[in-house]
């Protein structure tokens, strides 16, 4: 109830435009100043490059490495990488690196940021991620639900650890049977670029490099530290709450992702600024239920008997409802 009043003192709406003069965007509340917290990011476009340019370096580094070390760095060093860049791209999705006026910019510069993953991602992330933020927990509309299989099947603690393990498979093609769209030219221009940028790290640096790439989004989007965001943001380990925020120093490699709640109160903020969000406004954010580890997160998940993929809040959409 707390949050729902400082929506009302800040008469907040989402902006068709980034660059509109704040003042026609959310009318005087008790703070102002998270207005001036609504613009892009520029440092993005240098902290992205140096990603990507990255691990291309370490792509040249593991091409004569032992499986073993190939498969070691994949997961001590790249699946951080690739975890960092995928949440990279989930800024540039809200427009943060290039602004709302310059939105097909961050189309294409998450094509570019999307490279070091190996598979096309950016533009399909793109789509449904804005459904997920306009009918949160939206039945058939929010793909970050799952589906009924996953609830019923993935509820024993081996089963559970399973499923973590396997989560950016579930990610990946669990639209396709929640929310299927049609393909979008942006979509198959994603697929190519990516692809023949697969194909040339194969013909130049062999396979060793590739599997490295390939292995390092598997194991960073799977049972790795990192991907305890996946179920701490709204899996519902309290009843009554259903996103969280984590304001732990993981933070520090995923773009503030952590900080859901202030993400979802404000999507068109960058991560950079959500910190100050909390800071200005904490009266709304310091009292509820927050994570320190997502270590832990993940722990729990798997060992609880009453959280399961089913500990979601699903919501059975009324009105008109408009995809992305």
């Amino acid at each position: 109830s707390s949050r729902r009043s400082f929506f009302h003192l800040l008469s907040w709406v989402k902006p068709t435009q980034q660059h509109i003069k704040p003042k026609t965007l959310i009318t005087p509340g008790p703070y102002p100043e998270i207005k001036s917290l609504m613009k892009p990011d520029p440092n993005l476009i240098w902290i992205i490059t140096m990603m990507v340019l990255t691990q291309l370096v370490a792509f040249y580094l593991v091409k004569d490495l032992d499986w073993k070390w190939v498969i070691f760095w994949a997961y001590a060093f790249g699946s951080c990488i690739n975890h960092s860049v995928t949440l990279a791209i989930h800024e540039v999705s809200h427009n943060s690196a290039f602004g709302h006026y310059r939105a097909m910019w961050n189309r294409w510069f998450g094509i570019f940021a999307n490279l070091p993953i190996g598979v096309p991602y950016s533009i399909s992330f793109k789509r449904y991620h804005m459904d997920h933020h306009r009918y949160l927990g939206g039945d058939g509309i929010d793909v970050d639900i799952p589906t009924d299989f996953e609830g019923w099947f993935f509820c024993t603690t081996f089963r559970k650890f399973i499923w973590v393990v396997l989560q950016p498979l579930f990610y990946a093609f669990r639209p396709l049977f929640i929310n299927p769209k049609p393909i979008s030219y942006l979509e198959i221009i994603n697929t190519v670029i990516q692809v023949t940028f697969d194909i040339i790290i194969y013909y130049a640096l062999g396979i060793k490099s590739l599997v490295y790439m390939l292995a390092a989004s598997l194991l960073g989007l799977g049972l790795h530290p990192i991907s305890g965001h996946f179920i701490a943001e709204h899996y519902m380990f309290l009843k009554g709450h259903e996103t969280y925020s984590y304001y732990g120093p993981l933070n520090l490699l995923t773009f503030n992702v952590g900080y859901h709640n202030e993400h979802h109160d404000f999507p068109n903020i960058p991560g950079k600024s959500l910190p100050l969000v909390r800071k200005i406004a904490a009266e709304y954010y310091d009292n509820l239920p927050h994570y320190n580890s997502w270590i832990k997160v993940l722990y729990d998940f798997v060992t609880d008997d009453t959280i399961s993929p089913y500990s979601r809040m699903k919501r059975h959409q009324k009105g008109k409802v408009e995809l992305e």
